[in-house]
C-alpha cells in the first residue's frame, strides 16, 4: 500500500509543461556570453543564468534587478508552469515590491535538465540560494523565501536549514504530498515535502497566503501551516479564492508590500517593536486573520492590444491588480485539479466575484498546479 500510495504522490506532483515555453540562447551581442530567453520582452536588469546544482543538473533561473532593493525574494513555483510563462509576474512583483528576485526551473522543467523529483528540487533551490550569495553577495538577513503551492517543499526545507532570513511566504502551501491526496493524520515515510513536520524548525517571521475555495489544495492546510510556525505574521485568507487566481485580488499585492515593508524595518532595527499584525498574529487573538471578501470585481480589457502578448501589466485604474492578457500562450493541461475532481467528487468552489472568464483563462493557459 505505501509503495502504491508513494507512486501515485510522486506522479501527481509534477507537471512540467510539455513542449516548454521558453528556450535559453547566448546572446551574439554580448562578448560575455550572456544568456537571453527570445520569448521574453527584452529587459535591462535581468540576468538569465544556467546553475549547476549538486546532483549534476543545469538548472535555468532568472534575476530581476530593483535599483533600489533592500532585500532579495527567491520565488518557487508552482506546478505545471515555467519560467517563460512566469517571466512578467516576477517583472511585476519585482517593481511592486520594491526586491531583487530570483525564479528558478526545478529540473525537468523548462529547459533546466534532469526529471522532476522532490530530492532533485532541493537541490535545485540549493543552487539558486547559493548563486544569490556567491554571486549577487545576498546575505540570509536580506533574503525572503516565497513558496508557491508546489514550492512550499523546497522554501520549507531550505528555511527549516537556514536560521537567519529575514522571511517566507508560503502562497497556497501543502502540509504534504499526500496529505493533498488523502485526509491523513499522520506522516509516513513514503510521503513527500513533509512541510508538516519542518515548519517549527522556520525561525523568521511567515507569511501564509491562502484562497478559501482553493479546489487542489484545501485552505486547512495554509491553517495549519500557520497555527505550526514559531513567529507567526498576520495571514491572508482570500474569500472565494481558488488555487490559481490569488494574484488577481487587490489584497495580494497590498498585503505582500505590508509584509516585505515590516521585515525591512524590523530587519533593520528601527526600534525591535513589532508590527501590530506579527503581535495579534502571535498572540492568537480572533482578530489575526485577515479574510478578505470578494467584492473587488476583476475587468478583462476587451480593448487590450495582441502586440502585448505575453504581458501581466498592471492596470492604470487600481496599482493594487494584475491584469492578465487574454493572449498568453497554451501550456500542458495535464492537470492535477481535474484528477482531484474526478477521486473526490466535491461541489465547485465558490467563484469570485472578478471576471469568471479571466480567472479561467488564466487557469488554462497559466496552468499553475500544486
Amino acid at each position: 500500500m505505501g509503495g502504491v500510495t508513494s507512486s501515485i504522490a510522486a506522479k501527481f506532483a509534477f507537471f512540467p509543461p510539455a513542449p516548454p515555453s521558453y528556450t535559453v540562447i547566448s546572446d551574439e551581442n554580448s562578448g560575455d556570453e550572456k544568456l537571453s530567453i527570445p520569448e521574453v520582452p527584452r529587459r535591462d536588469g535581468v540576468d538569465v543564468l544556467k546553475l549547476r546544482n549538486r546532483r549534476g543538473n543545469d538548472v535555468v533561473a532568472v534575476y530581476v534587478k530593483h535599483p533600489k532593493a533592500s532585500s532579495t525574494l527567491l520565488y518557487s513555483h508552482g506546478n505545471a508552469a515555467d519560467l517563460g510563462q512566469l517571466f512578467e509576474l516576477f517583472v511585476e512583483l519585482s517593481s511592486r515590491l520594491r526586491v531583487n528576485l530570483m525564479g528558478y526551473d526545478y529540473s525537468g522543467y523548462g529547459q533546466s535538465t534532469g526529471k522532476p523529483t522532490e530530492s532533485n528540487t532541493y537541490a535545485d533551490i540549493d543552487a539558486a540560494y547559493k548563486c544569490l550569495k556567491e554571486q549577487y553577495g545576498v546575505k540570509d538577513e536580506q533574503l525572503i523565501l516565497y513558496g508557491q503551492s508546489v514550492g512550499s517543499g523546497p522554501t520549507v526545507d531550505l528555511a527549516a536549514r537556514t536560521p537567519n532570513l529575514r522571511g517566507v511566504v508560503l502562497h497556497s502551501p501543502i502540509l504534504s504530498g499526500v496529505r493533498v491526496l488523502y485526509p491523513v493524520k499522520r506522516t509516513y515515510w513514503f510521503d513527500i515535502y513533509k512541510n508538516v513536520d519542518k515548519m517549527a524548525q522556520v525561525n523568521c517571521p511567515v507569511l501564509v497566503i491562502h484562497g478559501t475555495a482553493d479546489e487542489v489544495v484545501d485552505c486547512s492546510h495554509g491553517k495549519q501551516l500557520y497555527e505550526l510556525c514559531k513567529e507567526k505574521y498576520e495571514p491572508l485568507w482570500l474569500s472565494g479564492g481558488g488555487h490559481c487566481n490569488l494574484e488577481l485580488y487587490p489584497e495580494y499585492i497590498r498585503h505582500l508590500k505590508k509584509f516585505v515593508s515590516y521585515l525591512n524595518k524590523f530587519k533593520a532595527g528601527s526600534n525591535g517593536t513589532k508590527d501590530p499584525a506579527v503581535e495579534s498574529a502571535s498572540n492568537g487573538s480572533s482578530k489575526e486573520s485577515t479574510t478578505v471578501e470578494s467584492d473587488t470585481k476583476s475587468k478583462a480589457s476587451d480593448t487590450q492590444s495582441k502586440s502585448s502578448e505575453n504581458q501581466v501589466k498592471v492596470p492604470t485604474t487600481n496599482p493594487d491588480t494584475f491584469e492578465l492578457n487574454p493572449d498568453l500562450p497554451e501550456v500542458s493541461r495535464n492537470s492535477l485539479d481535474s484528477r482531484l475532481e474526478k477521486s473526490k467528487k466535491t461541489s465547485r468552489p465558490e467563484k469570485s466575484r472578478m471576471s469568471t472568464d479571466q480567472v479561467d483563462r488564466f487557469r488554462r493557459k497559466k496552468g499553475l498546479l500544486w
